[in-house]
Formats: C-alpha cells, sequence, structure tokens
C-alpha cells in the first residue's frame, strides 16, 4: 500500500498504541502489501463466521458471532497498519495503490455477502456489499477527476463494519426476546441502506465540484 495525500481521516492513527504497533511492524520483513492482504483472510474469516453463526444454536452461535467481531475489526487493523507502514514508516511500494484499494472491496463482498447468505438473505447480502462497492466507485471517480476523496458517510467503510460489528455484539443475547437473526437482518439493511445514501450523497459531491472547477 504506498499513500502520501488524500488519506481516509482517522482518529486511531494518531494514538499511542497504533503508532507503537505500526513502528514495530516497520522494523520488521512486513511488508504494507501483505497487511493488505491480510485484510481479505481477516474478511473471509468473518464472512464465514456470520455464515455459521446464522446456522448455529446456543454456544457455538455465540463463539461465531464473537468471531465475527473479532474479524471484521481486525480487518480494520489490517487497513489501518497498511497505511501507516506504507507512510509513517516509509516502505511503500509501486503496487501499493492497488493493494489499499482491492482487498478492501473483496473484504465487503465477503463480509456482508457471508452475512446475508448466513440470515436466509443472500440477495440482501448482494445488494448490501454492490452498494458498498458503489460508495468506493464514486470516491475513486472523484479522484480520477482530479478531485479530492470524499469520504463521508452516513455509511461509510468504518460505519459498515461497526455496524455490522455491533449487531454481531448484540445479536448474541437475543435469545433473551426469543429471537433468532433480527438484529443481524436489520443491520444489513442499515448497511444496505446507508450504502445507497452514501453513493447518492457523494455522487451529488462530485457533480456539485465538476460543475465548479474552483473547488477542485
Amino acid at each position: 500500500m504506498t499513500e502520501t495525500g488524500d488519506r481516509r481521516p482517522l482518529a486511531s492513527r494518531n494514538t499511542r498504541w497504533a503508532g507503537a504497533i505500526a513502528r514495530w511492524m516497520a522494523a520488521q520483513a512486513i511488508t504494507p502489501n501483505q497487511i493488505s492482504q491480510a485484510s481479505m483472510v481477516a474478511a473471509a474469516l468473518a464472512g464465514g463466521a456470520f455464515f455459521l453463526a446464522g446456522q448455529s444454536m446456543g454456544a457455538s452461535r455465540i463463539v461465531y458471532l464473537l468471531s465475527a467481531a473479532l474479524f471484521c475489526q481486525l480487518r480494520l487493523l489490517c487497513n489501518l497498519f497498511d497505511g501507516m507502514v506504507a507512510v509513517e514508516g516509509g516502505k511503500g511500494e509501486p503496487d501499493g495503490p492497488f493493494w489499499n484499494e482491492f482487498p478492501d472491496r473483496v473484504a465487503d463482498l465477503l463480509i456482508l455477502t457471508g452475512l446475508g447468505y448466513g440470515i436466509g438473505a443472500p440477495g440482501l447480502g448482494w445488494a448490501a456489499a454492490a452498494l458498498a462497492v458503489l460508495t468506493a466507485y464514486v470516491r475513486e471517480l472523484g479522484r480520477a477527476t482530479g478531485n479530492p476523496s470524499d469520504f463521508s458517510g452516513p455509511m461509510a467503510k468504518q460505519h459498515r463494519m461497526a455496524t455490522v460489528t455491533a449487531a454481531a455484539v448484540i445479536s448474541i443475547f437475543e435469545p433473551l426476546w426469543q429471537g433468532h437473526n433480527e438484529v443481524l437482518t436489520i443491520a444489513l439493511w442499515v448497511v444496505a441502506l446507508g450504502a445507497a445514501l452514501t453513493a447518492f450523497r457523494r455522487g451529488r459531491t462530485l457533480v456539485r465540484r465538476l460543475k465548479e472547477p474552483g473547488e477542485h
């Protein structure tokens, strides 16, 4: 991953713990691209855990839900550290821009479709995944036309992961009200509709910027 400017604003990037871990990684034989690639592994594990949770009951369901939440957050940590090792650690690579974007799109597909199949709503999972990819497409289209990246929400990447992570944790308690997968279903609808709104909002902003060259 190589990115020296126009980066997603992340408060965690300025924390001591993140800086310490990034410095340690930069001192090892770990490349930013490898960290980016690891995010796809974390996403595959998260998607698989969501799928298995949707088919399970009792203690095994709790384990799968907690695993899904954990791997969603691990995906985000990979997204954080690949950039920090590349930029702050000075280990950016020529093919970094590809590995900066491609794994994120794969990760969204794996997590959201895994969740959709798990709850018996594959169409909803694919819709949420497609709309998540669309938000990134509009952002990259803006960059391609000479505009700054638009990382606005309400359902940017970190918001999507926060939503499904929270849903996984809350869903653990569904047996208390004789529920099963309702929380996960609602979360997937929230992601799908929120991503659609995000793509529309970013698209509207880009059109305005293109019509007003002075804002480039």
